[in-house]
């Protein structure tokens, strides 16, 4: 039999593509991303790191510039709530800047990348091929609409009920400076306006809703932040992203593994996407350099527990009647607020 290509493959060179590149290249492992897209990628996303997803990156080499990000301010029209990290800052990192920094470093360890799009998965008993190559296994870090999950048919579709709660996001850059070391999320009627300082003369402003909305609209609905933006020019595309909400029967099927986005994804609203997906990678690579794939399924689900749980319930509540009741709740209960802040900072 022809030699192996790699001992993985691994479908998609976004932040968790190359994250896990570089988990398993620290095993010893050797791995091959395929990915179409030249040159950097920008996504639609918040861009705070918190605390635990910095020190992720950290053990990977990867330092990426940006703003600390102190903490995290809930408000509405009437209120605010503000929890401030325990220990450790974050960061907000425009998103480019991260895929950079992570490029930067898998070239500098040798990790191999190829201009490629999965479209030809192939199984067998002791290996994968995926357009001709051969490897051991095949991770799909594809993102929210992965083709590596769909080739598996680890596809599952959506409750008739979870199809209310499908929802959408936008971002866009603005150059003015900072006017906090917070990551600070608005509560409007029917969405969530993100505020990210991302370096010393840019802020990031996301929304997400449960449906396609205008920025303009958005920001209409939250004067002071409007306010703070009049007359900064826009300092990046507008993007756009969704729907947000994917659901997998499971995380492996044969030889094939997911991690990230492609993996299952409940919703953005706590920011933290790159976290989970960097605590997916490290625990999949374990996984592998033990030849023990059936392992991940397990893993992935410790790993993710905390973070799907505490998001599945402030979804529940933020597309429910009681969504007005969100930041009055924390405001009334701080310490509560500090925790559930502090548990998903880790």
């Amino acid at each position: 039999m022809r030699a192996f290509d790699a001992d993985v493959l691994i479908a998609g060179g976004g932040p968790i593509g190359l994250a896990t590149a570089l988990e398993l290249n620290a095993r010893g492992l050797t791995a091959i991303v395929l990915e179409p897209r030249s040159g950097t990628i920008d996504k639609a996303c918040g861009e705070g790191l918190m605390p635990g997803a910095l020190a992720a990156l950290g053990r990977l080499g990867v330092d990426p510039a940006g703003h600390p990000l102190r903490g995290i301010r809930y408000q509405d029209a009437r209120r605010a709530v503000t929890h401030r990290y325990r220990s450790a800052a974050g960061r907000g990192v425009r998103r480019t800047v991260l895929h950079d920094a992570l490029r930067a470093r898998a070239a500098e360890v040798g990790v191999e990348t190829r201009a490629l799009r999965v479209d030809e998965v192939a199984q067998h008993d002791d290996y994968v091929t995926v357009d001709g190559m051969r490897a051991r296994w095949l991770i799909g870090a594809d993102g929210l609409h992965s083709t590596v999950r769909t080739a598996a048919g680890l596809d599952r579709p959506a409750r008739a009920s979870s199809r209310d709660r499908r929802r959408y996001g936008l971002r866009q850059h603005f150059a003015v400076a900072p006017w906090s070391d917070l990551v600070e999320v608005t509560y409007l009627p029917e969405a969530e306006l993100y505020i990210t300082p991302v370096d010393e003369g840019t802020v990031g402003v996301a929304v997400l809703a449960p449906r396609p909305l205008d920025l303009e609209a958005a920001l209409a609905q939250a004067p002071s932040v409007r306010e703070r933006l009049a007359g900064a020019a826009e300092a990046s595309t507008l993007r756009g992203a969704g729907a947000l909400r994917q659901r997998t029967r499971a995380r492996t099927a044969g030889r094939v593994a997911l991690v990230g986005d492609a993996s299952g994804y409940v919703d953005a609203l706590t920011g933290e996407g790159l976290r989970v997906g960097l605590a997916q990678a490290e625990v999949l690579a374990d996984c592998l350099a033990r030849d023990d794939l059936r392992g991940y399924e397990r893993a992935w689900a410790r790993s993710t527990r905390d973070f799907r749980v505490l998001t599945a319930g402030l979804l529940a509540a933020a597309t429910s009647p009681v969504r007005g009741l969100i930041v009055p709740a924390a405001a009334a209960l701080p310490r509560v607020f500090g925790a559930v802040v502090e548990r998903l900072a880790r």
